[in-house]
C-alpha cells in the first residue's frame, strides 16, 4: 500500500490539535495508508499531552515511548509526535518532519484547522492524475467557503505572491499558502538544503523548487477558515517584510 505523510508542526495548539489529528485520520484518502508526524515545537501547554491522551484513548497501540519521539500504530495510520525542548520555528519543524517520512506524497497540515484536511482528495487529484511533483492549496482560486477576516493580510499575500512569482517565472496565486503537497522522495532530497527557521519556509521552498527543470507544480483552490490573534494567529506583519527578503535571498543567492 503506498503511505501519505502528513506533517503537523504545533506550537500552543491545545485547543485544535486534537481536532486536527482527528479530522486528518478520518479523512477518505483513497488507497493510501497514513502516517502522520506531529512534531510539538518547545509547546509551552499540554499540547503533547492532549496527543499522547487523544491518541490512548482511541486505542492506538504503543511502539515506542521515548522522551523525544513517540510512535503509535493502529490498523493503517501510525502516529510519530516529535518534541522539541524550545521552539525552533515552522520552517525547522516542517524540516524534522520531512527527513522522517516514508510517504510516496507529503502534505503540510497547519495544527490550528485553518486548512481543512477535508481538502486532501483536491491535493492528492493531481499527482495521481497528472503525476505533479507539487501541489498547492490556493485561497484564492476557489469558490469553496472562506472565512471573511483582514484585508491588509490579503493584500500581503497578494504582493509576497507576485514578488516571488517575478523571481520565479511562476504564475502561483497563492504562494504564501500552508497547505501545499510533494512527491515524498522530492521533499526529501531538499529538506536538507532548507534553512528558514520560521515563516521563511513558504517563499524558500518556492524558489528552490522553480530551480528545478521539468518540475510538475500545480494549483487547486481550497476552503480557508482563518482564525483571529485572539483565536491565535501568529503570523506578524514583521513575517513578511522578512518573507521579502527571504524571496530575494532563495532566488537571487542561494542554489
Amino acid at each position: 500500500m503506498k503511505i501519505l505523510s502528513i506533517v503537523i508542526p504545533s506550537y500552543n495548539e491545545s485547543n485544535y490539535i486534537v481536532k486536527t489529528i482527528q479530522r486528518a485520520l478520518e479523512q477518505n484518502v483513497g488507497g493510501f495508508n497514513k502516517e502522520l508526524i506531529i512534531i510539538d515545537d518547545g509547546s509551552q501547554d499540554d499540547t503533547s499531552k492532549k496527543i499522547i491522551d487523544f491518541l490512548q484513548s482511541n486505542k492506538f497501540n504503543t511502539k515506542s515511548l521515548r522522551p523525544q519521539k513517540k510512535y503509535f500504530q493502529k490498523d493503517k495510520s501510525s502516529v510519530t509526535l516529535i518534541s522539541f525542548k524550545k521552539n525552533s520555528g515552522k520552517g525547522n519543524a516542517l524540516k524534522s518532519g520531512f527527513l522522517l517520512s516514508k510517504g510516496e506524497i507529503v502534505i503540510v497540515q497547519d495544527a490550528d484547522l485553518e486548512y481543512s484536511p477535508a481538502n486532501y482528495p483536491l491535493l492528492l487529484q493531481p499527482f495521481v492524475k497528472e503525476n505533479a511533483d507539487a501541489v498547492y492549496g490556493s485561497r484564492f482560486i476557489s469558490h469553496a467557503p472562506h472565512r471573511v477576516l483582514y484585508f491588509w493580510h490579503s493584500i500581503g499575500n497578494q504582493f509576497l505572491t507576485h514578488l516571488s512569482n517575478m523571481f520565479t517565472n511562476l504564475n502561483l496565486t497563492d504562494m504564501e499558502t500552508g497547505f501545499k503537497a510533494f512527491r515524498g522522495d522530492l521533499i526529501r532530497t531538499i529538506s536538507p538544503q532548507l534553512r528558514s527557521s520560521r515563516f521563511g519556509f513558504e517563499p524558500e521552498i518556492t524558489a528552490r523548487l522553480a530551480k528545478i527543470k521539468n518540475l510538475k507544480i500545480y494549483e487547486v483552490g481550497i476552503s480557508y477558515m482563518g482564525r483571529t490573534y485572539a483565536e491565535g494567529k501568529k503570523i506578524q506583519w514583521k513575517d513578511g517584510l522578512w518573507a521579502i527578503f527571504q524571496i530575494i535571498k532563495y532566488n537571487l543567492f542561494i542554489r
